[in-house]
């Protein structure tokens, strides 16, 4: 069963554009030679991706494989595990190595002498974190809604689900390619690279080995590796030929480039010259929406910017962030019903349309079926 799932992702192929780094595992020597097979079209990833953010999370607790299953079944294209790790080194899927707001760990009593301060990015945070624990003690916590104002019917799952490993993610991605007939891919991200680093427990090594024992190398995997820092995307391209995806932020720096004392912010990278550079080492961008299009005065969205061309221009794919379909998320003359609303659903494949029509590649959203359906609606035009 094993073999049979790495051929069929080792044949899987995404790419848009060639790759520009050297690449495609040219000078990658891996441990085991990946076994190679004729692409057919039905085990490529399409030109246009739903990117289930976190898995379906406006439907199901994120990072769960509760999530990722719903996000497969509602036409999600690839799925994003963010990625912390254990004390005893297991790479788990969170958005947080801080726990407290996603499990049950708060209420457990044999963990209260855990609760501590660290400084996580240069910001003091309070709570329980996952290098604190082990694999089997997370494994006992259960899972809870991350954000019960906007998603108040997430909550009755609260309770049922498990942290998943990077591991289960993939066991997921590959069964269900097997099962629907189509490739899942998955888009793991790693989270502070550079505080994993600073107290021992590097995620990128154990990342790329991961990926690679289970079948995934080369430029046509089904896989797209993103970090907000850039030194580690950098170290990654060392080690494999998957593509790389560089995250920006529509503010701030790369903590990376902050530690460096490196004056540039994300803004830098996004110019024409940045993106350049990104292109020595990644495949793609991982933009915040308003860096696409940004909001007017009015809370509408504005002219698109030339992100997208200039990324194109790069040989860059494009993939913004994150699409939400509750009224606080969207644009004031997408939201229905009460526009304050933290929980009533707006037009949010409105929204997703206007960015298809800007030219991105794929979007991460929170509920790929309305994704699923705004991308299909769009390809038919």
């Amino acid at each position: 069963m094993k073999l049979l799932l790495n051929i069929v992702l080792t044949a899987g192929a995404f790419s848009l554009f060639p790759l520009t780094a050297q690449s495609a595992d040219a000078g990658h020597k891996d441990a085991h030679p990946a076994k190679h097979t004729k692409a057919h079209a039905k085990d490529r990833l399409p030109a246009k991706l739903v990117l289930a953010h976190r898995g379906a999370s406006a439907l199901r607790p994120e990072h769960t494989i509760e999530a990722y299953a719903k996000a497969i079944e509602d036409g999600a294209d690839v799925i994003e595990p963010d990625l912390v790790i254990t004390r005893d080194g297991v790479l788990v899927a969170r958005h947080e190595n801080e726990i407290s707001g996603t499990t049950d760990v708060a209420d457990r009593p044999e963990f209260a002498g855990r609760k501590t301060t660290k400084l996580i990015d240069n910001v003091a945070i309070t709570g329980w974190f996952t290098e604190d624990f082990t694999l089997a003690e997370l494994k006992t916590l259960k899972a809870k809604e991350r954000i019960p104002r906007n998603r108040p019917a997430n909550t009755q799952y609260d309770g049922q689900f498990r942290i998943p490993t990077l591991q289960e993610v993939i066991d997921l991605a590959q069964s269900k390619s097997l099962e629907t007939g189509r490739t899942i891919g998955i888009y793991p991200e790693t989270k502070h690279p550079s505080y994993f680093k600073s107290i021992n427990l590097p995620l990128e090594k154990r990342l790329v080995d991961t990926l690679h024992a289970n079948g995934y190398r080369g430029r046509k995997a089904p896989v797209f590796i993103q970090s907000f820092e850039v030194a580690n995307l950098k170290e990654i391209r060392a080690m494999t030929g998957l593509p790389i995806v560089q995250l920006l932020s529509g503010s701030g720096k790369p903590e990376d480039f902050r530690l460096s004392g490196d004056s540039r912010t994300y803004a830098d990278i996004a110019t024409p010259a940045g993106l350049l550079e990104v292109a020595t080492y990644a495949d793609g961008i991982g933009p915040s929406k308003e860096m696409v299009i940004p909001r007017d005065r009015a809370n509408n969205l504005a002219a698109p910017t030339a992100l997208v061309r200039d990324a194109h221009a790069a040989k860059l794919l494009v993939h913004p962030y994150t699409f939400r379909p509750e009224n606080p998320f969207l644009p004031a003359n997408l939201r229905k019903g009460d526009p304050a609303s933290p929980s009533q659903r707006g037009d949010m494949a409105a929204e997703i349309t206007a960015f298809l029509e800007a030219g991105v590649d794929g979007f991460f959203t929170d509920d790929p079926a309305i994704g699923r359906s705004a991308l299909d609606a769009f390809l038919k035009k």
